[in-house]
Order: C-alpha cells, then sequence, then structure tokens
C-alpha cells in the first residue's frame, strides 16, 4: 500500500481570500500572492472568469499557501479566527451556495499538524507517538468508511438522527463530510496546516511511527480520543451509532495489576454510583494539575479551560429554561427537573430527560445533550444535576415546587471514548512506551505497519 493522500476540508465562505507563498498552477497558468475567489451565479469567480471547480497545484518543493479568516474552535467558548498557512494543493468547489476551500496532501504530512494542533508540540515523544499511530488510525478509518459508503450510495448512513414527538435522538459524527475527508476542527482532527507544525519533536514521532496503524482483528480501527475521560473512558455506543467496538471500552484510567481483561468489563453505573463517583475526585491518570504537563497537551486557548476533571455549572432558573428552550426550539416553560434516563458506563448521560411545566422531552446521545445545556458545549455528559429551591419554590396554582437554581456537577473533558490525551500525557511523562499507551486505551489491539518511506 503507497501512502495516501487526504482531503481536508478547511473553510466556507461566500468570498475566499488566500495567498500563494510560492507558485503554484491554475487553469494553465503560473500563480503566486494574493488571490480573492467569490461565489458567483453559481460558480466560482477568479480573475472575471466562472468556473465550477478551481484547484491550485503547488509547482515548488516548499511552496504553501496562507488562509485569511480561518474559524477555530468552531461553536467552543474559545471560538476565533486565524490566518493558518498550509503545504499541498489548494481544491476549490462549490458548496450549498458557498465556496469550500480544501486542503489535499500527503497523510503524514498531515499527521505532523495534526499532533501539533491538537497538542503542545512539547509533550513528550511516547506521547506524540502514540497520538500520531492513533491519528493515522482514525484518518484511514473515515477514509476507508467514506468510500464504501459512496460505493453502496448508502446515503442514509449520513443521517445520524431519531426524532419522534417526545424524544429526539442525535449523534454527531460524519454526516457533514460527504465531498472531502476530514474537516478541519474539532469535529474530526484539529488541523491548522504548518501554522504551528514546527517542533522537531512533532516530526520525529511523526517519522518513527511512520505507516503505522492500530489494528483489532487485522481491521484498522476506529480510533477515538478526547481530551480527559474524567477517570473513565467511555464505549462508542454511548456517544455515537449503536455499534459496539471491542477495542473502545470503559475502563478506569489507571495503572493495570496484572491481566487486564477483568479491568474492561465494568458494569453500568447506576444513579447512586455516579453520584459518588462524579463527587469525588478520585486516582486516575488524567486527574493532575501538573502544570508542566498539562501546558505540553493543552494549547494557549486550551489552557482557558480550567477545572476539567471535575467541574461545576450554575444557572438560575430563567437562565436554564431560556437556554433549553431556545437551543431545542420548544417551550417547556419553568424546568423541573434533568434526569437521566441513560448513562454509560463511565457515567456520561446518553439520554436525558427534560421535566418542565409546559412539556417533557428526552434528548441524546451525550453531545447532544451537551449542547442543550450551554452557550457552546458542556465540558461532558457525566454530570449529576443539584437542584435548589427557595422558600417560596411552589407554584400558586398548581402546587408544583420550581426550583430557583440548578448546578450542574461533571467530570471530564469531551466524550471520553478511546485515548484520553491528559491521561496519556501523564502515562508519558511517568515512562511508558507508546505501545503500552495504546494497549491501554484500546485493549486487544495491535500496531502494524501499511507504508514505508
Amino acid at each position: 500500500m503507497n501512502q495516501p493522500e487526504v482531503s481536508v476540508g478547511i473553510v466556507d465562505a461566500q468570498e475566499i481570500r488566500f495567498h500563494l507563498n510560492g507558485k503554484y498552477q491554475a487553469k494553465g497558468e503560473t500563480v503566486y500572492g494574493e488571490q480573492i475567489v467569490q461565489f458567483q451565479e453559481g460558480g466560482i469567480c477568479w480573475n472575471d472568469s466562472l468556473y465550477q471547480e478551481l484547484t491550485f497545484m503547488p509547482r515548488e518543493e516548499d511552496a504553501s499557501f496562507s488562509l485569511f479568516e480561518v474559524t477555530i474552535g468552531i461553536n467552543f467558548h474559545w471560538e476565533r479566527k486565524e490566518t493558518q498557512t498550509f503545504r499541498g494543493a489548494l481544491r476549490l468547489i462549490v458548496v450549498e451556495g458557498k465556496l469550500c476551500a480544501i486542503n489535499v496532501l500527503p497523510v503524514e504530512e498531515y499527521l505532523v499538524s495534526v499532533i501539533s494542533s491538537e497538542m503542545s508540540a512539547t509533550a513528550s515523544l511516547e506521547f506524540l507517538k502514540a497520538h500520531a499511530v492513533i491519528s493515522r488510525s482514525w484518518l484511514l478509518a473515515q477514509m476507508e468508511k467514506r468510500k464504501k459508503l459512496e460505493k453502496e450510495k448508502n446515503t442514509d448512513s449520513f443521517f445520524s438522527f431519531k426524532k419522534s414527538d417526545n424524544q429526539l435522538i442525535r449523534w454527531y459524527d460524519r454526516e457533514d463530510h460527504t465531498l472531502f475527508d476530514v474537516c478541519a476542527d474539532d469535529h474530526c482532527q484539529r488541523y491548522q496546516g504548518i501554522t504551528r507544525a514546527s517542533r522537531p519533536t512533532v516530526s520525529q514521532a511523526v517519522s518513527e511511527t511512520f505507516g503505522q496503524v492500530l489494528t483489532y482483528e487485522g481491521e484498522i480501527c476506529d480510533a477515538r480520543f478526547s481530551k480527559c475521560c474524567g477517570g473513565i473512558t467511555e464505549e462508542f455506543e454511548t456517544c455515537w451509532e449503536d455499534v459496539h467496538k471491542p477495542y473502545l471500552v470503559a475502563k478506569k484510567d489507571i495503572a493495570a495489576k496484572g491481566n487486564e481483561t477483568d479491568e474492561n468489563l465494568l458494569p453500568a453505573m447506576t444513579e447512586d454510583e455516579a453520584q459518588r463517583w462524579i463527587l469525588l475526585s478520585p486516582s486516575a491518570f488524567c486527574n493532575t494539575r501538573n502544570q508542566r504537563i498539562i501546558s505540553q497537551i493543552l494549547n494557549h486557548y486550551d489552557q482557558e479551560t480550567t477545572d476539567f476533571y471535575r467541574w461545576n455549572v450554575e444557572y438560575t432558573q430563567d437562565e436554564l429554561s431560556e437556554l433549553i428552550s431556545r437551543k431545542l426550539k420548544m417551550e417547556f416553560g419553568k424546568i423541573l427537573n434533568l434526569i437521566p434516563v441513560q448513562r454509560g458506563k463511565s457515567g456520561r448521560i446518553s439520554l436525558l430527560r427534560i421535566e418542565g411545566t409546559e412539556r417533557s422531552f428526552t434528548i441524546g446521545k451525550e453531545l447532544e445533550i451537551r449542547r442543550a445545556l450551554s452557550e457552546t458545549h458542556l465540558f461532558s455528559s457525566a454530570f449529576v444535576v443539584e437542584r435548589l429551591f427557595d422558600a417560596d419554590s411552589y407554584e400558586i396554582d398548581s402546587n408544583v415546587e420550581i426550583p430557583s437554581r440548578f448546578i450542574i456537577h461533571g467530570a471530564g473533558w469531551g466524550h471520553g471514548v478511546g485515548l484520553c490525551q491528559i491521561g496519556a500525557a501523564v502515562m508519558g511523562d511517568q515512562g511508558y512506551h507508546y505501545d503500552q499507551i495504546l494497549k491501554h486505551y484500546y485493549p486487544g489491539t495491535e500496531i502494524e505497519k501499511k507504508w514505508t518511506k
């Protein structure tokens, strides 16, 4: 197998501005410098001509292009715009009344950027090597999935929701990406070109694992990862479609004692167990306040997030009822309670019933819950709710007690499936090798080499 190329969706807009930092070729012309493309009459307007598709191919080995006004952290609390620089080809297409900029480049070059973009490149070499393997594995799994769906013409597989009069179950995976392999933001893997790909340790980690992927019984693993599991990793089916992946299991983020098999068989949490687990701060690899390690993993904007192992969010009655009604586009009246209907084995809620004075409604899965209860995202859906009542909390007409405030006590940052980045960073700092880190988070897997230099 030869090293493949990956197509990455970077930005979409009515107008896209970019600078060619070297010689490129497009429509038979050699071009460089600042360029502007606009959506006009259903096509791409460039240099007063209209095209259905436009590709700028590099003509120099070190050529790059810089895209202006690229949004990073979409829908997160630290969302912002940057100018970002990329190597490889720039492909422009029309998508639903806008232009979309796609970067096409070799997988290994893409990975150098991903590892630098996902965390600080000063992390330990063994952690970076582990991340290179799982990023490569996840990418190839998504590329294979896309090709399979295209071949089968199975467009229904891109629709990831179930809705009825009193329930909405939605998960967010790859349903948006039918015209390129992956996007550049946290929805897939954070990719910011060569903007941050500047540390020699990252290049070393990618080089030393060149072509290596994680497999389970011969198939490339869909190797998920999140910032902080909160002490227990979660199963795949809690967060996405109801498919069990034997290597994406619930297990405690602690050092193994002998055979790890039994540790992988955690039972589902009861409400009492979830209450105890989330309100405590149990020992785990990812339970760290070591700023030296944390700064190695979190880029400057991620470090705006604090207390990610255990955290609290508080709302007044008015704040929460307005937020939920706006996010779900339905009226609940005053919020009476938030009731977990189903939890995963890490304590993450996959089904939540919202009870109001005017209606009750159930939502899932975990990201839908996180979005409904925050202006951006709750850190995770592993939470318990504390309701507080004033002395006059009873509704006069119905004799119903109305909470005045809600405190959401939570654990972890992200979906918690697969590798826990904070935990893996601590393992790397403690001297674990990258294969040991991978075995810990993906039990039963093997490392295989798919291509060579």
